[in-house]
């Protein structure tokens, strides 16, 4: 695959309630050839010490939107488990339901144009998100 002909992605992910990379969260990358196409799932990796994923498969030749999941659900359950001694009635426990999240999981989807490179970012809290092109 000629770096001309496709686009490349990576992200990273900052839980702006405590300030810190969130690690080992589950991110899987779809593709499609055109808004009417099919999804088509390449591949996944999770963050690392630092909230990189670093390894995401390269996309193929033709492809013209990208979806990043987010699985966020099991990360906010361990951190909730980890701080509920410090936060007893903080709405990060006290809201969040069963689950422990908000937003059990976050999609991302974006267009790209052949030879470019994404980087999207995700700035994660309990109750937000928010998502940018990066360089």
């Amino acid at each position: 695959m000629s770096t001309e002909t496709t686009a490349s992605v990576s992200t990273h992910i900052l839980d702006t309630s405590v300030g810190r990379p969130a690690e080992g969260i589950a991110i899987s990358l779809c593709a499609r050839s055109g808004p009417a196409a099919e999804w088509q799932a390449l591949g996944g990796s999770a963050t690392d010490a630092d909230g990189r994923c670093k390894d995401l498969p390269a996309l193929p030749e033709g492809v013209t939107h990208v979806r990043l999941d987010f699985e966020t659900e099991a990360y906010f359950l361990t951190k909730n488990n980890q701080q509920a001694e410090a936060q007893q009635d903080a709405p990060a426990n006290r809201d969040s339901g069963a689950t422990g999240a908000f937003f059990p999981e976050v999609a991302i989807t974006f267009a790209v144009t052949p030879g470019e490179h994404y980087h999207v970012p995700l700035l994660l809290n309990p109750f937000g998100y928010s998502v940018y092109r990066g360089s």
